[in-house]
C-alpha cells in the first residue's frame, strides 16, 4: 500500500477517496507518461500517492488542493522546487491566468461531486492544454466517450467531444481506494482538438442544453419554441428525432444557423427578461 497521511480522515464535503493501491497508482502514472520539462498540474493530490511518482519522473509539478490540512502536510513532504502548491478550490481557481502563455498537462483523481462542472470549467482553456488524464466515476467516463444513439450519450458527451478526443483507458475497482467508494472508477485521456470548427460557444451550449432538456421528448418538442422544423430539416435533422441520436456535427451546423438568425434560447429553468 502507498504511504498515507496518518490520522487524516477523508472528508465527504470534498468528495475525498484516496487511491492507495500501488498497482493502480503505477498504472495511472504509466498512462500519463510524464516527461521532464512539461508543465504538469495535479488537481487534488490528496495524500500524494500519484504526486510522488510524477515528481520522480519530472522533478517538479504544480498542484491545486482545497484541504488545508493536506496542504500543510504536502508542504512538509515536498520542497518548493519539487511541488508548487495552490491552496484553492479547483472550480474557483483562475485557470485562464494560470495557463497564460503555456501548455499544460492536467491530471487528477477528480471528486465525484464536482467532476462534471470542473470538466466544463477546464474546457474553456482547452487551447492551452496538451492533454488531461482524469480518474472519474465510471458512469461519468462512459457518458463522456459515448457515441450517438446510446443511452449514455448526452449533453456532457456532445459538449466535451467538441473540444476533446477522448479515450477510456481502464477501470479502477473500489478496493483500490480508502475509503472505498460504492462505485467503480475509470481513467480517461482527453486530448484537445487542435482546430475545432469555429462557432459561438455560448449559443452551442444553449442549443445542446435545450435539446437534452427532456430526453424522452423529440427535438420538435424541446426546441420548437425557438427553432422551426424548417431550420432543423435544413441542417439535416429530423424534427421527430430525439437529442441522443444527433451527431456533434449536426449540433455544430444547427448552432451556426441559430447564431446567424439571432435566435435566443434560454437555458432550462432560466427566467427570461
Amino acid at each position: 500500500m502507498a504511504d498515507v497521511l496518518k490520522h487524516h480522515h477523508a472528508r465527504k464535503r470534498f468528495g475525498q477517496n484516496f487511491l492507495v493501491d500501488d498497482f493502480w497508482i503505477g498504472k495511472i502514472a504509466e498512462a500519463i507518461h510524464p516527461v521532464v520539462g512539461e508543465k504538469i498540474v495535479e488537481i487534488g493530490p490528496g495524500q500524494a500517492a500519484l504526486t510522488k511518482l510524477l515528481i520522480e519522473k519530472t522533478h517538479h509539478i504544480d498542484c491545486v488542493e482545497i484541504d488545508r490540512d493536506l496542504v500543510s502536510w504536502l508542504r512538509k513532504q515536498f520542497p518548493p522546487e519539487e511541488l508548487t502548491i495552490f491552496e484553492a478550490d479547483a472550480l474557483k481557481f483562475d485557470w485562464s491566468e494560470y495557463c497564460a502563455g503555456s501548455k499544460l498537462r492536467i491530471v487528477g483523481n477528480l471528486p465525484y461531486n464536482i467532476s462534471s462542472p470542473l470538466l466544463f470549467t477546464l474546457s474553456t482553456i482547452s487551447q492551452n492544454v496538451l492533454d488531461q488524464h482524469f480518474m472519474l466515476q465510471k458512469e461519468v467516463v462512459d457518458r463522456m466517450v459515448a457515441s450517438p444513439g446510446g443511452r449514455d450519450y448526452g449533453r456532457l458527451s456532445v459538449s466535451l467531444q467538441r473540444k476533446y478526443r477522448m479515450e477510456k483507458l481502464f477501470d479502477v475497482p473500489p478496493e483500490a481506494f480508502n475509503p472505498a467508494p460504492k462505485v467503480t472508477s475509470s481513467v480517461v485521456r482527453m486530448v484537445p482538438v487542435e482546430h475545432p470548427e469555429p462557432i459561438d460557444d455560448f449559443v452551442f451550449n444553449r442549443v445542446v442544453a435545450a435539446s437534452f432538456s427532456m430526453r424522452r421528448k423529440t427535438l420538435k418538442n424541446n426546441l420548437g419554441r425557438w427553432i422551426s422544423n424548417e431550420i432543423l430539416i435544413g441542417v439535416g435533422i429530423d424534427p421527430s428525432a430525439r437529442a441522443e441520436t444527433i451527431t456533434l456535427e449536426q449540433y455544430v451546423q444547427l448552432t451556426k444557423v441559430v447564431a446567424e438568425k439571432g435566435i435566443e434560447i434560454p437555458l432550462p429553468g432560466e427566467k427570461r427578461n
